[in-house]
């Protein structure tokens, strides 16, 4: 396992929809391991193989549950085959340090996936976990959760973003010391 770089906000491969997975041997494994490390060096909840400039098609979501074990998800060529009702709540992203906003996503979701060793998963989503999946999804489409936001919001960040993109980090938002290219 290694810990990867996690490419920032105007770093074309966050923009670029990632291809279907075919071959699931140990190359894959290992990618699944490293995005879960990257994850939580990051302190982050999930993570898409296009974060880490990886154009295919695998997510890990890793979400504090209310009364319940955290949800930790691989996925795989995921596909919301389920949508329902909707909920606006405050998102980040590793890719957009410092920036937060409000995002309207669907309250409940329905996933078809496989793991990484092409096992097929079905997970029944809301809430939280739903919100982190449907970001990781969109991640994997080449759509920024900025990219949900109003033209106004989108203005309202524009110098924070501008900033991320000529890679000015804020003090505290700083990557982990040991990551290394990807």
């Amino acid at each position: 396992m290694s810990l990867r770089r996690v490419r920032y906000y105007g770093d074309p491969v966050l923009k670029s929809r990632a291809k279907e997975i075919t071959e699931f041997d140990a190359s894959l494994a290992d990618l699944a391991a490293d995005m879960r490390e990257t994850m939580k060096a990051y302190n982050g909840v999930g993570l898409a193989a296009n974060q880490i400039g990886v154009l295919q098609r695998i997510l890990v979501v890793d979400v504090p549950q209310q009364d319940a074990p955290r949800a930790t998800y691989t996925l795989v060529n995921p596909v919301i085959v389920f949508r329902e009702g909707q909920e606006k709540g405050e998102e980040g992203c590793l890719s957009i340090p410092g920036v937060w906003d409000d995002v309207v996503r669907a309250k409940r979701i329905h996933v078809r996936a496989v793991d990484e060793t092409g096992k097929p998963v079905e997970v029944e989503a809301e809430g939280y976990l739903a919100r982190a999946i449907q970001h990781e999804v969109d991640h994997l489409d080449g759509v920024l959760f900025v990219d949900r936001l109003s033209l106004l919001k989108r203005q309202f960040l524009r110098r924070d973003l501008e900033a991320i993109a000529r890679g000015e980090l804020p003090e505290d938002q700083q990557p982990p010391k040991e990551a290394s290219g990807g």
